[in-house]
């Protein structure tokens, strides 16, 4: 800096900025408040919504906007701080070319909002031509010609672009998001009218915000009030969190209660930084406006939620209702079916001919597994009423166990798969539980070892291991990847749809969890992945 500016400074009395933002030179508290809230406010949404799918286009695009109005909203504090002139001309000039990137940005979202996917080079290269003689220019005087030293005002003279070119690029952006808005809309649902008008609106009222900090300031000569124009960037938040939360565009929820709830706080507590009441009422009244518009938009939105989801607990409640109806008629007569065919089977009706006695076998079989399935989808009904039970007593569960293999011993023949119960000798495995829930928890994972394992072995195994009785299931099938495991726990989850013998409810290792879990145990599963087996290991505290 030569010694004649230097002179200059020291007359005008300028103060030294710090940290480039903070100096005297900026006459009003709203000055700050105005930007730190639009740049605080839009980089934290861009942010949550970028962290919140990383892949997205549409999120990408939305974070590099609010992220370019953030570096605009620092670089327009800077030349309200500064009182160096090279300063002033660095980042009035980068403020020229970022403005009409801005619209440019937003248009190339839109385009993408609507059509959901993203455009061509082509469509690229036509958005983005404009502001290609602007960057050419940028250090020329077509853009900047000097800084005004004929006064203490630190003004900078503008040239031709941007005085007239950059305006003239920013409306054609804004004509040419209202042309596409309504070229779609014309052929869009009443749905999708619905949100091409809120989003149309909230990025017009955006922009035109953005742009009326100057033109106020310029025609008013009140800075003060320009500074309006900056509360743009909370408005189109606003009808962004609307759209989030109504039509779920983001797929983030709740992202509207949040900015709500942030803008608020900060709002608040600005208004202990403002010391003249004047800025306090700009504040306030702006604080009321905010909250009316987002909390109407929001409040509407949630109410219609918790209607819904209200509707769909009384339906779900029926269904389960239903379901435990269903499944507790279907169980008494398949049980009556069973019975009869056990004593045919027995010899009790007489002597069967092979061919007649292998069809009563089948009989028999399928009779239980549909009992089995019965007893699962009543199960699932209570728990979801929260009407299920447990009887807790003292029994051996070895013996259990071992009645359970035997169960299976007619099922496992029939697919020439070997059963075989390991009990470690005569060791009596003492447990305090529902005998009934965990003769359930041993059929649906044996059961399942047996159903996905075409040929081979089933081995089960009982232990103790300090204070608890340790069962190991472990067959040689199909296997299952590892990354696969903790899906086969959940409601109407299967292992492998591509096994032939693959039906049931996939209900059965839900509820073996969740019985376990009730008696204060665990269950998991292990596999070296497809082709090498399983191992199912359930854990119960013993009884001292």
């Amino acid at each position: 800096m030569n010694s004649s500016i230097q002179a200059f400074i020291e007359i005008c009395q300028w103060d030294t900025a710090k940290f480039f933002v903070f100096s005297d030179n900026v006459f009003g508290p709203l000055i700050y408040y105005s930007h730190f809230f639009a740049l605080i406010l839009s980089i934290t949404i861009g942010t949550f919504i970028l962290l919140k799918d990383r892949k997205s286009l549409l999120n990408k695009l939305l974070f590099l906007i609010t992220f370019m109005f953030s570096v605009w909203a620092i670089f327009d504090l800077i030349l309200w701080a500064t009182e160096k002139p090279e300063y002033s001309m660095f980042f009035w000039s980068s403020v020229v070319l970022i403005e009409p990137l801005i619209y440019a940005l937003c248009l190339y979202f839109i385009d993408i909002f609507f059509n959901k996917k993203d455009i061509s080079f082509k469509k690229k290269l036509g958005i983005f031509l404009p502001l290609l003689p602007i960057i050419i220019l940028l250090p020329t005087k077509f853009v900047l010609q000097d800084f005004d030293l004929t006064n203490c005002y630190r003004d900078i003279t503008e040239g031709f672009v941007a005085v007239y070119y950059v305006y003239m690029v920013e409306i054609i952006y804004v004509f040419w998001i209202l042309l596409f808005a309504f070229s779609k809309s014309s052929t869009a649902s009443k749905e999708e009218k619905r949100q091409i008008f809120l989003i149309t609106s909230g990025i017009i009222l955006f922009l035109l915000s953005l742009a009326s900090g100057n033109i106020i300031g310029s025609l008013t000569e009140n800075w003060t009030l320009a500074q309006i124009g900056l509360f743009g960037m909370p408005i189109f938040i606003a009808f962004l969190a609307y759209m989030i939360v109504k039509f779920k565009t983001f797929n983030i929820k709740l992202i509207g209660t949040q900015a709500l709830v942030f803008a608020l706080g900060f709002l608040v507590l600005a208004i202990l930084f403002i010391r003249k009441i004047e800025n306090v009422r700009v504040v306030v009244i702006f604080t009321l406006l905010f909250v009316i518009a987002l909390g109407y938009a929001l409040i509407k939105s949630v109410k219609k939620e918790v209607r819904q989801k209200e509707e769909l607990a009384v339906i779900n409640e029926q269904l389960s209702e239903f379901m435990s109806f269903a499944s507790h008629e279907i169980k008494g007569p398949m049980g009556f079916i069973k019975g009869i065919v056990a004593m045919a089977l027995e010899g009790n009706m007489g002597e069967l001919n092979p061919k007649l006695k292998e069809v009563m076998r089948r009989i028999y079989i399928r009779s239980n597994d549909l009992i089995d399935l019965a007893a699962q989808y009543l199960n699932k009904s209570k728990i979801e009423l929260n009407q299920i039970s447990y009887a807790f007593e003292d029994f051996d569960i070895g013996a259990e166990l071992k009645q359970v293999v035997e169960d299976f011993q007619q099922n496992a023949e029939e697919q020439k798969i070997i059963v075989k119960y390991d009990s470690a000798g005569k060791e009596i495995f003492p447990v305090k539980a529902d005998k009934g829930k965990m003769k359930e928890v041993f059929r649906n994972i044996i059961g399942n070892a047996i159903k996905f394992t075409p040929k081979g072995s089933v081995e089960v195994f009982i232990s103790k291991t300090n204070n608890s009785v340790l069962v190991k299931v472990k067959d040689t099938g199909n296997g299952i990847e590892k990354e696969k495991i903790p899906a086969l726990f959940k409601k109407f989850s299967r292992a492998d749809t591509q096994v032939t013998n693959s039906g049931g409810s996939g209900l059965g290792l839900y509820l073996a969890k969740v019985f376990v879990e009730a008696h204060h145990g665990k269950i998991w599963i292990e596999s070296e992945g497809i082709g090498k087996g399983a191992t199912f290991f359930v854990e119960l505290p013993a009884k001292q």
